[in-house]
C-alpha cells in the first residue's frame, strides 16, 4: 500500500489475448489505441497516419474496411505497420473473412449488424484459420434498449475477457479530452479496462497522447517527460505558462518515464520537487532552485530557463536509459550462467 492508498487502483484480474505480439489483459499494460481516418483504399496516406501515430507511441491501430479496396489495401498497410493493425468490420461479413487472409491481427466486430448466426461462425473460423484475435465491439447506441434492461451494462462482473474501453461520441480536442477523463478514467480507477481509445474530432496522434496522459495520471502507465506544472499567480517568479508551453514541445520526443515539477514560487514548490525526478521553483531576485530526485541541488540565475530544464531532462533520460540497459545486460548474462 502507498503512502496515498486512495490512489492504489487494483485492476480487474482478466485472461491474456494477444493482439499479433502485444498482449492485452492478464497484467500487461493497459494499450493505448486510435483508429485511422484516411480512406483505407488510399494505401500511403493510412501508412502515413499510422506513422505519425507510431511516434506519438500508439499499441495498436484499428483500420476501417468498409469495402473490399480497403481489404486490398490492407496487405500493403500491415506490411508498413510497425504496430497491429485491427480491421474493423460493419454490416459486410466478407471484409472480415478477406481482411484475416490479409494478415490483420485482430478483427474488430459487431454481431449487431454482421448478419446471421451462419456468418458469425464463418468469422470465427477465418479468425481461427488464420491465428487471429477478435475483439467483439459493441457501443451503447447499437444495443437494443430490451437487451440493456434485460443484462444491465456490468460486463466485467459477467466475464474474464480482456475489454476495451472508450467514450465514442465525445467531441473535438478539449471537450472530447474532458468527457473521456471523466468517463475512461473512473472506470479506469475502478480497476475496468485493459485497452483504451480516447475518441476525439481531432487526428488519431492526439488520441493517443491524451490516452497516455490518461494513463499517467493514474499512474497506471508511464511514457515520457510527466510535466507538474502551477496554473501561476501573482507569486510566480517567471513566467510559468509559457515556460511550460515550451518545455513540453521540447522534451515531446523523449519516451523514457520520469517526471518534472515546474512551480512558480516556494508555496508548493519544494513539496512537489521532493517527489518528481527534477524540480523547478522560482524564487526572488531572478534566482530559482533546482532539485535533483527532491533534493536542492543548485541555484539557476538565469533567463533562459527552458533551455536549462531540456538539458537536465535529457541528461536524466540517458541516465535512466544506460541503467536499463546495464540491467538488460546483466538479467542475460544471468540466464546464460543458469543455462550452463
Amino acid at each position: 500500500m502507498s503512502i496515498r492508498p486512495y490512489r492504489d487502483i487494483v485492476r480487474r484480474k482478466s485472461r491474456q489475448v494477444m493482439v499479433g505480439p502485444v498482449p492485452v489483459g492478464g497484467g500487461a499494460p493497459i494499450n493505448v489505441q486510435t483508429m485511422t481516418n484516411t480512406l483505407t483504399a488510399d494505401a500511403e496516406a493510412t501508412i502515413a497516419q499510422i506513422r505519425r501515430c507510431e511516434e506519438a507511441g500508439v499499441d495498436i491501430i484499428r483500420v476501417s474496411c468498409p469495402d473490399e479496396e480497403s481489404t486490398r489495401a490492407l496487405h500493403k498497410i500491415v506490411k508498413a505497420s510497425k504496430v497491429p493493425i485491427v480491421a474493423d468490420i460493419h454490416f459486410h461479413y466478407k471484409r472480415a473473412l478477406e481482411a484475416a487472409d490479409a494478415g490483420a491481427a485482430c478483427l474488430r466486430i459487431n454481431p449487431g449488424n454482421i448478419g446471421s448466426a451462419e456468418r458469425v461462425r464463418e468469422v470465427v473460423k477465418a479468425a481461427r484459420d488464420h491465428g487471429v484475435s477478435m475483439r467483439i465491439g459493441v457501443n451503447a447506441g447499437s444495443l437494443e434498449k430490451d437487451l440493456l434492461e434485460k443484462y444491465g451494462q456490468q460486463l466485467a462482473d459477467a466475464c474474464d475477457y480482456p475489454l476495451h474501453i472508450g467514450v465514442t461520441e465525445a467531441g473535438g480536442l478539449r471537450t472530447g479530452t474532458v468527457k473521456s477523463s471523466i468517463g475512461l478514467g473512473s472506470l479506469l480507477w475502478a480497476g475496468i479496462g485493459d485497452t483504451i481509445r480516447v475518441s476525439l474530432s481531432a487526428e488519431p496522434e492526439e488520441e493517443v497522447r491524451v490516452g497516455y496522459e490518461m494513463l499517467k495520471a493514474l499512474g497506471l502507465r508511464h511514457r515520457g517527460v510527466n510535466i507538474i506544472s502551477c496554473p501561476s499567480c501573482a507569486r510566480q517568479q517567471y513566467d510559468v505558462i509559457r515556460t511550460v508551453e515550451a518545455l513540453e514541445k521540447r522534451v515531446a520526443h523523449i519516451t523514457t518515464p520520469m517526471t518534472v515539477s515546474v512551480i512558480g514560487c516556494v508555496v508548493n514548490g519544494p513539496g512537489e520537487a521532493r517527489e518528481t525526478d527534477i524540480g523547478f521553483t522560482g524564487g526572488g531576485n531572478d534566482t530559482h532552485q533546482v532539485y535533483i530526485a527532491g533534493v536542492p541541488h543548485h541555484r539557476l540565475k538565469d533567463a533562459n530557463v527552458v533551455d536549462h530544464l531540456v538539458e537536465l531532462i535529457e541528461k536524466k533520460a540517458a541516465e535512466i536509459e544506460a541503467a536499463k540497459s546495464k540491467d538488460s545486460a546483466e538479467e542475460a548474462d544471468r540466464h546464460r550462467t543458469a543455462a550452463e
